[in-house]
């Protein structure tokens, strides 16, 4: 194998490499890692008279086709796996922007490893679970001083759902003002998370985008010209994904009210505004916190996660239900009766996302919470002043400072020696970092997305720093290798024609078992 010359300042990394099958093929009939106890007598009911406690349409016809595997070789394949992977706690994790990869408290996750958190059932009586309920009702009351808004839900279950949950809020509002029908039209801009406009699509709302003026912001003109009464909403996250930072967003949210529409905030991250700025001051009406980003609960590999949507006085009787309340000597569940939504998930919330960070946001108090968005702030802008001299890189559409993430360009870089963003993604596993491009579409091109946080130290940012320098040479002088990454690495090269392709997508080991070996 080639030698591939590395520079003092870039970290060596070889990661393991495991030939490792899927754990559906480490299956061999008959192996046991534990024998379950027997139905009880209770539940099996009297099998001469074919009666059961479980009702005939809720019992298996068959056994579960689950993979029979022995204790020992369960835990060589994990174990493997995980030697495979990368993650925070593992590597300079400021490669997933926009998802706010922070530093967990070890403290935090001994909390929810606690006996009385690990066995919580969402069906429990209140009684038995006040503790608990109190976290949720003192963590909406935390939400309520962040934002600015009057109350708040923690029963979606991520950022896109509490989209969802504030597109139809924004459709009961107006039906229950009789201008449902009328009130058809929903705005957001260019820069703003796609799901924005696609929840605000599943709700029947026809998408009017705004594209960035001049001065490479949302434009205000084309936004004055969008309203009419057909207005019913206006969502938008600022900073949004480029990590622009709108300070006029108080003239596009008094645009839309003066239209009788309903302004609603994405604020998945709001790392950059602890403690500086609200949404309520901003003039919206609505506004969601990712809890798995910026309130220091991890992404845990797409779930459990939490979006807290809270809402003004006017919207609170269209929140899913029920909310936590007090009467001041017990906690309850107080059922939403006129006007709600109607939930948005099976139960309440994630418990386990709540306590993290509530406890997290307990620790810190409020000059804390300031501080971590002042420390996100400058680390990104360090982050932004290093890249921009680095050969080949940009950061389109405005000029000047970012908030504390930025979706920056290689266009250049890859005009001039061909060298994608794509082919730098897997570059970077080779010095055990991870970066990230960006979601579609792709109004940035050739991106790659950043967001450091305040977890990350000035020696932190700079061995990310030289490692995207290192590329950029190896790019200029030895394209080669760059295009040829990884070399110590597990992370291998898409075929990505297939993920356009419904005939070759398998979801589940059934799938891919029945396209693979047909009958």
């Amino acid at each position: 194998m080639k030698r591939i010359r590395r520079d003092h300042k870039v970290r060596r990394f070889h990661q393991a490499k495991w030939d490792e099958p899927v754990i559906f093929e480490l299956h061999r009939p008959g192996e046991r890692g534990v024998i379950p106890p027997g139905v009880e007598a209770s539940m099996e009911g009297d099998a001469l008279k074919g009666t059961s406690a479980i009702p005939a349409s809720m019992r298996r016809k068959e056994a579960p086709g689950l993979p029979e595997i022995g204790q020992a070789k369960v835990l060589r394949h994990y174990l493997r796996l995980s030697q495979e992977t990368l993650g925070s706690d593992l590597n300079v994790e400021i490669g997933q922007g926009t998802c706010t990869m922070k530093y967990i408290p070890r403290i935090n996750e001994m909390l929810i490893r606690t006996p009385n958190l690990m066995e919580l059932h969402p069906l429990q009586d209140p009684s038995s679970v006040q503790g608990m309920l109190e976290i949720y009702y003192k963590l909406d009351l935390a939400m309520r001083e962040i934002s600015g808004m009057d109350a708040f839900s923690f029963q979606p279950s991520s950022g896109t759902q509490a989209l969802l949950a504030m597109a139809s809020i924004v459709r009961a509002y107006h039906d229950s003002r009789g201008e449902g029908d009328q009130r058809d039209e929903i705005i957001t801009t260019i820069f703003s998370h796609p799901s924005q406009a696609a929840t605000a699509a599943v709700k029947g709302y026809k998408i009017i985008t705004l594209h960035p003026d001049e001065d490479g912001f949302p434009d205000l003109e084309k936004l004055k010209n969008a309203v009419s009464e057909r207005t019913a909403g206006f969502v938008v996250a600022n900073p949004e994904d480029t990590g622009i930072y709108n300070p006029r967003i108080r003239e596009f949210t008094d645009v839309v009210h003066a239209a009788g529409g309903i302004c609603f905030y994405d604020q998945a991250n709001a790392n950059g505004l602890l403690g500086i700025t609200r949404a309520k001051e901003a003039g919206f009406d609505m506004c969601f916190f990712n809890l798995h980003k910026t309130f220091a609960a991890p992404h845990m590999c797409g779930g459990p996660a939490t979006g807290a949507l809270g809402v003004t006085e006017e919207l609170k009787r269209f929140l899913p239900g029920p909310l936590v309340d007090t009467d001041g000597s017990r906690y309850f569940l107080a059922e939403q009766k006129d006007g709600s939504i109607g939930k948005v998930r099976s139960f309440h919330g994630v418990a386990q996302t709540v306590l993290r960070s509530y406890a997290w946001i307990m620790s810190l108090g409020a000059e804390g919470l300031k501080d971590v968005a002042q420390i996100a702030v400058l680390n990104n802008n360090y982050l932004y002043h290093k890249i921009l001299q680095i050969r080949g890189a940009s950061a389109p559409y405005i000029k000047g400072l970012r908030l504390e993430q930025v979706r920056y360009s290689w266009k250049q870089l890859t005009d001039e020696t061909g060298v994608t963003t794509e082919d730098i993604t897997r570059r970077m596993c080779d010095f055990g970092l991870h970066y990230w491009t960006s979601h579609h579409p792709y109004i940035v091109p050739q991106p790659f997305t950043l967001e450091p946080t305040e977890s990350y130290s000035k020696e932190d940012l700079d061995e990310y720093i030289e490692a995207l320098k290192h590329i950029s040479n190896e790019a200029y002088t030895q394209p080669e290798i760059v295009k040829t990454a990884p070399h110590s690495s597990t992370v291998h090269k898409n075929v990505e024609s297939s993920l356009d392709d419904p005939a070759q997508w398998c979801i589940t080991w059934r799938t891919y078992l029945k396209k693979t070996h047909p009958v």
